[in-house]
């Protein structure tokens, strides 16, 4: 029987008493240590861990937009497709999470849903800054933030400046197309009205893709990134209502009737609606 392996024959460092090792480097204690079920129920944990790598994700997501705005806003648009392209697959991530959550049936939910109070994924403010980085401004979800003032002004922040689509247009704007009154808005707080103007520019884009073809891939990879957050809403309303059917949310919303509802906005209207227009 031959002997079990050893990596240190091969030049693997396995002393760390004055090394950084993987779990320093990770802070793996903090992370690992995060997670506190208020009951005995077994599947308490797989809803926090759900949840918890939900908002790492959302994290590298709000990473990734934020570099990608910067970019835009200095006319270098090949690392915004790369970034818009990591997006889309973090959102594809955050879509196969949901598999593993659906494997948690209501009677497992009812167990410990008592134990969540009012607490709600509704109330991320890291998926509330996903929607204002990307246009969709509805102040009216701030207040769930009132709270903690330090996360108002990061949501505040964002509301500040140009959202993602915003400098899209802009970009547009920039190279020689009408896009009305969005090239003298200053006012960035409030989700924008969709323009005639705006969708005859992503028309004429679209028209000549190899004339205009940095606009048009960057339109593309908008829609991806729209596309995989659409299904990860839809995803999000299917696994609600498999688990806990029309009742309401923890948070007091109305759960699936809210989810529902959420399922129709759009963050990039003009880029939907110049596809009936081809």
């Amino acid at each position: 029987m031959s002997k079990p392996y050893d990596p240190s024959t091969e030049g693997a460092q396995m002393s760390f008493r004055d090394r950084m090792s993987y779990s320093d480097y990770l802070h793996l204690e903090k992370v690992l240590d995060a997670q506190a079920p208020l009951s005995t129920a077994h599947d308490e944990m797989l809803f926090i861990i759900q949840h918890q790598t939900s908002e790492l994700w959302m994290k590298l997501a709000l990473h990734e937009l934020a570099a990608a705005v910067r970019e835009i806003r200095a006319d270098r648009l090949e690392p915004t497709f790369k970034m818009l392209a990591r997006v889309a697959r973090i959102f594809e991530q955050l879509n196969n999470a949901w598999d593993v959550l659906r494997t948690m049936t209501p009677s497992e939910y009812t167990e410990f849903r008592g134990a969540l109070g009012q607490s709600s994924g509704f109330q991320s403010w890291q998926y509330r800054a996903i929607e204002y980085m990307a246009g969709n401004r509805n102040l009216a979800m701030l207040r769930p933030h009132a709270h903690r003032p330090d996360l108002t002004a990061k949501l505040e922040a964002i509301l500040s400046q140009p959202s993602l689509y915003d400098e899209a247009i802009l970009l547009l704007g920039r190279n020689g197309f009408d896009i009305g009154a969005e090239a003298t808005r200053s006012d960035w707080r409030d989700t924008r009205t969709e323009s005639e103007a705006v969708l005859d520019a992503w028309q004429a884009v679209y028209r000549e893709p190899q004339r205009h073809w940095m606009l048009y891939e960057l339109a593309e990879k908008l829609v991806d990134f729209e596309d995989y957050f659409r299904r990860w809403r839809f995803n999000h309303v299917t696994t609600v209502e498999r688990i806990i059917g029309l009742k309401r949310g923890t948070g007091g919303t109305g759960g699936v009737s809210y989810l529902r509802k959420m399922l129709e906005v759009e963050l990039f209207p003009e880029l939907w609606k110049v596809r009936t227009r081809l």
